[in-house]
């Protein structure tokens, strides 16, 4: 399947999704691997996984970039050697990238019931707030995804999602919410957005500057 969805944010952000159909065949003759990326395909053991990974690369084309222009740092981020800020994300049937002149993180995630389970391993002040009903997969779906695409742009060694990351209070109406980063020393706000593909949460995160 081609581009299932783009969204011009703004001037400078965009995010392109993709809807993985294709074959791993398919996907991997489409593209051309850095080498040390090839390597990392080749060992992955699942190929959701690596048509997960070959679709980011059909995205990158898409917005202009090749497996080329992207490196990796020693934390494992993703950078764009243009300077232009990246960040990737995939779930199942989802893979999706967002591209700014800002500092930015990106999740997909599956609304499911497992999240309730888990809820208090990654909720904390956010129970405040939350309350049983039809909502609360999708809300927790929503905190999940702002926490993790907050972790993508800090990623410090460390961090809590239940500890130093508070989403604040949101209605799945608006589509946007706002969190805050509290880790020794730093502080740090974020502005977040988010909207629903077909039983998947997409949730996109900016760091606000000082």
């Amino acid at each position: 399947m081609p581009l299932f969805k783009t969204i011009q944010f703004n001037a400078t952000t965009q995010i392109l999704v993709w809807k993985i159909t294709e074959s791993f065949e398919d996907l991997f003759d489409a593209v051309v691997l850095y080498e040390k990326n090839s390597i990392r395909l080749a060992g992955m053991k699942s190929q959701l996984h690596q048509r997960a990974f070959l679709s980011v690369r059909k995205l990158f084309y898409l917005a202009g970039y090749t497996d080329f222009d992207l490196y990796y740092d020693d934390f494992g981020k993703p950078h764009l050697k243009d300077g232009k800020h990246i960040s990737i994300t995939h779930s199942h049937d989802f893979s999706a990238i967002i591209l700014s002149d800002e500092t930015v993180g990106i999740d997909i995630e599956l609304q499911r019931e497992k999240i309730i389970k888990i809820a208090d391993k990654f909720c904390d002040s956010e129970f405040q707030y939350l309350t049983n009903n039809e909502e609360y997969i999708r809300k927790l779906t929503v905190i999940w995804g702002a926490k993790e695409a907050i972790f993508k742009i800090r990623n410090e060694k460390g961090i809590s999602f239940k500890n130093h990351i508070r989403v604040n209070a949101f209605d799945l109406e608006t589509q946007e919410t706002t969190s805050e980063l509290h880790y020794d020393s730093l502080v740090k706000s974020f502005k977040i957005y988010f909207e629903e593909i077909e039983g998947f949460t997409l949730v996109y995160a900016f760091q606000e500057s000082v």
